[in-house]
């Protein structure tokens, strides 16, 4: 899978915080088609320190849970210009004490910043790590200390979006692509049949 990267379109650490956080309960998709204007109307942390959450509406009414995840980034904004001098911070304590900042946010941002190892976990990292035997859990807190037993830090983030990757193409909820599968060959789930008549 060399063409392995991350969905949302982003040009500035600002820019990534804001993609994540809308993302929650969200398709990369849709927040795609939700951030350039609202990366225009809002050029920086400080444009978003500035603004009250019901700005940032317009642009947002297409996502779920659009007016808590406005009132995040603006408290988040605020946080990052009083506390961080108007830059994403790149230590995962920091980025978490932001609001609207979970573990799974916190360490996408991580990753795709360089700044910390980390291996976020969501659906589909969760769904191929158990369909692939790495983990019998389904807590994703519990699954991410099961892959980070396996892995040496430095693969974390790549391996992450390898993952997901691979849970949006291949190893899909519903109906997964067992024929185009590059790993089908080390799969447990072989033979085991599903709902779609598929292993």
């Amino acid at each position: 899978m060399p063409d392995v990267r991350i969905a949302l379109r982003f040009e500035s650490d600002v820019e990534l915080l804001v993609s994540v956080i809308l993302s929650a309960q969200c398709t990369d998709a849709r927040v795609n088609q939700a951030t350039p204007a609202l990366f225009a109307a809002f050029p920086g942390a400080a444009a978003y320190a500035r603004a009250r959450p019901e700005d940032l509406w317009p642009f947002l009414r297409s996502l779920g849970l659009f007016r808590s995840k406005a009132r995040n980034i603006v408290a988040a904004m605020q946080a990052i210009e009083r506390d961080h001098g108007g830059r994403v911070p790149r230590v995962r304590a920091a980025l978490e004490a932001l609001p609207g900042v979970g573990r799974k946010t916190a360490g996408v941002v991580l990753v795709h910043l360089g700044a910390e190892h980390a291996f976020p976990v969501d659906t589909h990292v969760g769904r191929v790590a158990r369909r692939l035997g790495l983990t019998r859990e389904t807590d994703p807190g519990k699954v991410e200390r099961d892959l980070m037993r396996l892995l040496p830090p430095e693969r974390w983030g790549p391996v992450h979006q390898l993952m997901v990757w691979h849970g949006r193409r291949v190893c899909r909820a519903r109906r997964p692509d067992c024929g185009a599968c590059p790993v089908l060959r080390t799969c447990p789930r072989v033979g085991v049949p599903t709902a779609g008549g598929r292993p």
